[in-house]
């Protein structure tokens, strides 16, 4: 790994050790998904090991199963708990009032599952995913899609001014599937001035599962920097 790399990688866990502090014996966490999550799933695993904390994870994620139980973390599913205490995963962008763009990793249903499931959810991430505005340098809203609605859906982005792609893989010929058999389809829309309302839309189309906007959902974020952590807070966070 470059110099550069190794400072990327260092501000990430940065961030993911900060996050980890919020979890306690007894607790029921949500464990999301990538890289920066990844690190979060690992210190977990050490406090369990140094501290006997007795937690159950929910993963968003086969991603996070297996790293998770690597990591000597007991697994539960929202099935037997409903309530989460609180998740902690990453975020490809992130705006001034804490709006997120989520999925770049192909996981944003269970992600937006585990995340409205938790009384609280923290976000990490390096300190270069946070943004003014959502969707600035061309970055796409990912939207997990039914295959039959695929081209349907791709009509409909367009007639909302968005650029859809449909993701294919690099490890395999065709398009990515998700954990829930759906495709993925990545769609520019320019700077997002109203995350809001463009969720309301994307969601009503038919097909569509869920979008990549996760609005007014996050109540901590930890951006990580070379030697520190900026905590950013939502006015409502506990």
């Amino acid at each position: 790994m470059n110099p550069k790399g190794e400072v990327v990688e260092r501000a990430k866990r940065n961030a993911a050790q900060e996050a980890v502090k919020h979890v306690k014996d007894g607790f029921v966490v949500g464990l999301g998904s990538g890289s920066t999550a990844a690190y979060a799933i690992e210190e977990i695993g050490k406090r369990v090991k140094r501290e006997g904390l007795k937690i159950l994870g929910v993963p968003t994620s086969y991603q996070a199963l297996m790293l998770a139980v690597q990591n000597g973390i007991q697994m539960t599913t929202l099935e037997e708990h409903q309530s989460i205490d609180v998740a902690i995963d990453g975020a490809d962008q992130v705006d001034e009032h804490l709006n997120l763009i989520k999925g770049m990793g192909g996981a944003l249903a269970r992600e937006k599952i585990v995340a409205a499931a938790s009384k609280k959810f923290i976000v990490i991430a390096h300190e270069n995913k946070k943004v003014k505005v959502l969707g600035e340098n061309g970055h796409p809203v990912p939207l997990e899609v039914l295959p039959m609605a695929t081209a349907f859906v791709m009509q409909k982005m367009k007639q909302y001014s968005g650029r859809p792609s449909l993701r294919v893989s690099s490890g395999k010929v065709g398009p990515v599937i998700t954990d829930n058999g759906n495709v993925i389809i990545d769609a520019v829309f320019g700077p997002i001035n109203n995350p809001a309302e463009l969720e309301g839309r994307l969601r009503c189309i038919p097909g569509v599962v869920e979008t990549g906007l996760f609005v007014d959902m996050a109540d901590i974020v930890y951006l990580g920097r070379r030697s520190g952590v900026e905590e950013l807070k939502s006015r409502g966070s506990r």
